[in-house]
């Protein structure tokens, strides 16, 4: 369930015209910013951005950068981009960096729906004019647009490919094709299925056979873990993602944000629950007391009413 509370009724014509005034001037009324900003859903701010476009011929989200600074202009863009534009842009961001930044990739490829990866890859090749499973290659990770959606699954498949899994990971062929084949090709609910009954069978998770020794690569072995964990129940790996962020909100500001502006119109409550029974304090709670000014501002609006 989401977190987002929305104006139920806004002119994107008005809005567009608040915020240029907000820009006018020396200095920039970031107030104002968040309560049209973060009180719009997605279809309500793609209005918004197609109106100050056509009245102003400047997209919003250039003056924006343009007018603010740090976590909040970071924060506050992210969220006015449409979601295929920003998971474009977020593994763009990923992959500059000096140690590309495989978690985020993983999040994004496991907790998006195939036809919400097939409108991230086209988004992606439109902004950098490179496709997208090229880019990531070099990872090892896989951005499958064919997965299954459905509900339905294959006990005798799961029980054959929790054997083919075990296997491999005795044998420590982790780099195996079939590991990255079923993985990336499976659907989420098959796996989960086969996840468990690798359980049953060998009385430990699949997780444990993927840490390193000393010889192994154990940044490839973390994000099969990644992979795994976002797979099996993506609520849980972003609440304990969550979690570490503010423990070290000097390094990791930007996975806090980036959470909650992916997920305040999908699953935010449903995480929030989960981060509360695990650190017997909300997301609201731990925002209000570790960021501050707008940027605090507008990602506690972003969390609605969820402090219980």
């Amino acid at each position: 369930m989401a977190t987002l509370i929305a104006a139920k009724d806004s002119s994107p014509i008005e809005d567009a015209e608040t915020i240029k005034k907000a820009c006018k001037g020396l200095g920039t009324d970031e107030t104002a910013l968040v309560s049209i900003l973060a009180h719009r859903n997605e279809a309500q701010r793609k209005l918004v951005r197609l109106a100050y476009e056509e009245i102003y011929h400047q997209d919003l989200i250039q003056q924006l950068k343009s007018e603010l600074s740090g976590n909040f202009e970071r924060a506050i863009c992210f969220w006015t981009m449409g979601p295929a534009e920003r998971d474009a842009a977020l593994i763009n961001e990923a992959l500059k960096k000096a140690t590309p930044d495989y978690k985020v990739i993983i999040e994004i490829a496991c907790t998006r729906t195939s036809e919400e990866l097939l409108a991230v890859k086209r988004s992606y090749q439109f902004l950098y004019k490179h496709c997208l499973e090229e880019d990531v290659a070099s990872q090892t990770i896989v951005i499958s647009t064919y997965r299954y959606e459905g509900s339905e699954f294959d006990e005798s498949m799961a029980h054959s490919e929790a054997n083919t899994l075990h296997h491999l990971i005795e044998k420590k062929a982790f780099n195996d094709d079939e590991i990255i084949r079923i993985l990336s090709t499976r659907s989420k609910e098959q796996l989960c299925v086969t996840f468990n009954t690798f359980r049953n069978i060998y009385g430990t998770t699949i997780t444990k056979g993927l840490f390193a020794s000393p010889t192994d690569d154990d940044e490839y072995l973390g994000a099969m873990r990644t992979i795994i964990r976002c797979i099996k129940n993506p609520q849980r790996y972003l609440a304990k993602v969550l979690w570490q962020a503010m423990s070290d909100l000097a390094t990791e500001d930007d996975v806090l944000s980036r959470v909650i502006i992916t997920r305040a119109e999908k699953d935010l409550n449903e995480i929030n629950d989960l981060y509360f029974k695990r650190n017997n304090v909300t997301i609201h709670d731990s925002v209000a007391r570790k960021t501050w000014g707008n940027y605090k501002t507008f990602l506690l609006a972003l969390l609605g009413n969820n402090n219980n």
